[in-house]
């Protein structure tokens, strides 16, 4: 058996600047895939996000892990730009195999705790097109190419999965659409996709340690631990690889079409490719959320990790 299956597949991940994008893209090339990772922060020039990561550092990452990585700056609100990406992959590859929606970059434009009436307009507004326009946009210019060969896969990258989110309001009225909406995004694919021969799955991570959350606490990969001094629950936490390696399994999966229209998070794809975080563990997060820390219990992480 080949230890880089995907090696002659090709895959777009759109928002692969940082965070889970930043590993699925990773993953995808260590499983041997070229991979176009785009996103607005470059080594020229940061976007209104304000973070250090850039699309260059993470192409590099993908090459270093075995796969070919492809930086492009591209703003997916813009028409034009996304056009122009989905043509250059059919001109220098010829197809399309695998494309991943992670775009959100809304964190800084949330207000928390606030009822719609006390919310700034604008920045949720905002919010609402680059978490869920984008990933229209990417997807009206991108799955012509992906049906073109059958087998194509699509991953709607969210945050809870759709029995969380619609049970639980996610504490704003913005945020709480755009989750919602990322997962019905992921089910509306797979039933257009479905005479295509093409699957199209909702994955969510779990509390996901990506480097705004390791900033936000003061540590590192190597010393996160450190931060459940401050918050507990912190512990249930797991790495971006996670997610990235569940998608690059599914991706590499002949029988993924049974995954079609599900809503899934990173564990349940690790329990079912049999996979670890970078520690060996496999955090249940979304169970760890709902029977204790949304259970007001204390922080023990005993039987979920």
């Amino acid at each position: 058996m080949t230890t880089k299956p995907l090696t002659g597949k090709v895959a777009l991940v759109a928002g692969a600047t940082r965070g889970a994008g930043r590993q699925i893209a990773v993953q995808l090339g260590a499983a041997g895939a070229t991979v176009y990772a785009t996103g607005r922060s470059t080594r020229a020039a940061r976007s209104e996000y304000g973070r250090p990561e850039t699309i260059e550092d993470t192409a590099d990452m993908i090459t270093e892990a075995g796969g070919t990585g492809i930086a492009v700056a591209v703003d997916h609100l813009d028409h034009d730009r996304v056009a122009e990406l989905v043509a250059r992959i059919d001109s220098e590859q010829g197809r399309l195999d695998v494309l991943v929606n992670d775009i959100f970059g809304g964190d800084p434009l949330t207000t928390w705790h606030k009822p719609v009436w006390e919310q700034p307009l604008e920045p949720g507004l905002r919010l609402l097109r680059l978490a869920i326009d984008t990933h229209i946009i990417t997807s009206h210019y991108a799955l012509p190419l992906l049906i073109r060969n059958p087998g194509g896969l699509v991953i709607e990258v969210g945050d809870g999965a759709t029995g969380y989110n619609a049970a639980n309001y996610r504490l704003s009225v913005f945020y709480d659409l755009a989750k919602w909406s990322v997962n019905r995004l992921a089910f509306t694919w797979s039933h257009e996709l479905a005479d295509h021969g093409a699957t199209a799955v909702n994955v969510t991570p779990g509390w996901l340690r990506s480097e705004l959350m390791l900033d936000t606490f003061g540590v590192t990969e190597q010393n996160w631990r450190d931060a459940c001094t401050k918050e507990p629950h912190f512990a249930i936490s797991e790495s971006p690889a996670l997610i990235g390696r569940g998608i690059a399994a599914l991706a590499a999966d002949p029988g993924r079409d049974r995954w079609n229209g599900r809503s899934v998070s990173s564990f349940d794809l690790a329990e079912a490719y049999d996979l670890t975080d970078v520690d060996g563990s496999r955090p249940d997060a979304w169970r760890y959320v709902v029977e204790v820390q949304d259970a007001g219990r204390p922080a023990d992480v005993t039987g979920y990790r």
